[in-house]
């Protein structure tokens, strides 16, 4: 069975262009359109990654971090921030909220499903 990555993005052709690029590589992509959207799914699903943008409405990227690291069977999973911010602090901030890495778009596909191998050794 393949690896389940959710993508949280309020942007619906970045999300199109993250779940094309992750069904190519063989995983299986629950979409949400924003953090709380998210959150709402998590708790349904199995998922064994996330990646989320920062910048959404309803509930953003780090608070949307932090609620999923407070659910039991998310603790360790995988997240990565997936936004246009590059800012060294903004990167800090989402470490200190349970980031396990940061990709700034534009995106590369070979480099995000790079990034996804790496992380969900």
């Amino acid at each position: 069975m393949g690896k389940t990555i959710m993508t949280a993005d309020d942007s619906a052709s970045m999300r199109q262009m993250i779940t094309f690029t992750l069904r190519q590589a063989g995983y299986d992509v629950v979409e949400a359109e924003d953090g709380k959207d998210a959150l709402i799914k998590a708790e349904t699903a199995n998922i064994d990654m996330l990646i989320t943008d920062l910048n959404m409405p309803n509930m953003n990227g780090m608070e949307l971090i932090e609620a999923i690291r407070s659910l039991d069977k998310y603790k360790f999973i995988p997240i990565v921030m997936l936004t246009t911010e590059s800012d060294a602090e903004k990167k800090k901030q989402g470490k200190a909220a349970g980031a396990t890495g940061w990709l700034v778009k534009p995106f590369q596909p070979p480099q995000l499903t790079a990034v996804v191998k790496k992380v969900l050794r």
